[in-house]
């Protein structure tokens, strides 16, 4: 049985008419760090994105909507990881992403640490057979093993490419990587947009048609907060500069929807609040509707339910 958080926990402060058990879009906390190598918090992500996300407008001044109040967004009680080995935890919340995705549900992982991308990737791909990655990251996440386990967050994106072909990786804002990842890259013929070559206009002005291009069948986006700058988001463990804006991953995740392709599920990861500082936590939370707002466009719109916010509360006043 799902239990879902009450309105003063959940994503958007959502009345429970919209945040119950018909919501088209289901968001899972997962507070999951064990493998974190600078800086640490990321366990606190999900709860501060939560509790920002409260301060974010309803309506999308793009598409003209209320996403939330026409396919509802449900919230669930974070897993319960803590007391789990690594691979116990990841089974968990493979189970738990399987579940979301058998009742045609759109899935969405808030963390933690980058770890639990590959356990949601896995449960997307068992459904979608031509499934493919975009991966907004700093880092590669490509190496065998980092601190002694193959299950670090630094290994993540080695684990997906067990089970999925790295052909279908595709990788947008790396401007860190050891050489052991530079030659995986090169040895699969990865398409990873390296931050330096996009400053430079190494791919052309079209680069991120290009990068689309590089996606093939439904995509699903794991989303590495340190892909953008540490002047917009210092609120992670290893922020480095030379970073993606936020307008670039905007744009990115609105081509793919424009190409004709279909987003079908995401996660955020990596956000590790600073004490004081709230910028980082509501630009998370604003950038987790905003890709919500985009994958749910156009062709994408889902009939999860039309309630058009009958009945709802005005949002807050600030």
């Amino acid at each position: 049985m799902l239990l879902y958080l009450p309105q003063d926990e959940n994503f958007l402060g959502l009345e429970a008419a919209h945040s119950d058990a018909t919501a088209g879009i289901v968001i899972q906390p997962l507070p999951f760090e064990r493998t974190t190598s600078y800086g640490k918090g990321t366990a606190d992500g999900p709860r501060e994105l939560l509790k920002a996300s409260h301060y974010v407008e309803f309506y999308d001044d793009e598409f003209e909507r209320e996403l939330c109040f026409e396919c509802g967004i449900a919230t669930l009680d974070p897993l319960p990881l803590k007391k789990l080995s690594i691979p116990e935890a990841l089974t968990l919340i493979h189970t738990r992403a399987s579940a979301i995705i058998a009742a045609n549900r759109f899935c969405v992982g808030i963390g933690g640490e980058h770890t639990i991308s590959a356990p949601l990737i896995r449960a997307h791909a068992e459904r979608y057979a031509e499934l493919s990655v975009l991966q907004f990251d700093a880092h590669a996440d490509l190496r065998n093993e980092y601190d002694g386990t193959p299950l670090s967050h630094a290994c993540v994106m080695a684990r997906v490419a067990e089970f999925l072909p790295p052909t279908r990786i595709v990788q947008v804002g790396i401007r860190a990587l050891c050489r052991e990842e530079a030659a995986f890259i090169k040895r699969h013929q990865m398409a990873t947009f390296f931050a330096s070559g996009i400053r430079q206009d190494r791919y052309g002005q079209d680069w991120i048609k290009r990068l689309v291009e590089s996606l093939t069948g439904e995509v699903y986006l794991t989303f590495d907060v340190d892909a953008l700058d540490p002047s917009i988001m210092p609120a992670t463990g290893t922020p480095e500069p030379e970073g993606l804006s936020y307008s670039e991953c905007i744009r990115i995740a609105r081509a793919i929807v424009e190409s004709g392709r279909r987003i079908v599920g995401l996660d955020v990861v990596e956000l590790a609040p600073i004490k004081k500082l709230h910028h980082p936590n509501l630009t998370a939370a604003r950038l987790v509707y905003k890709l919500l707002n985009i994958a749910f466009s156009h062709a994408q719109r889902r009939t999860a339910r039309q309630s058009a916010g009958n009945g709802r509360k005005p949002r807050r006043t600030r």
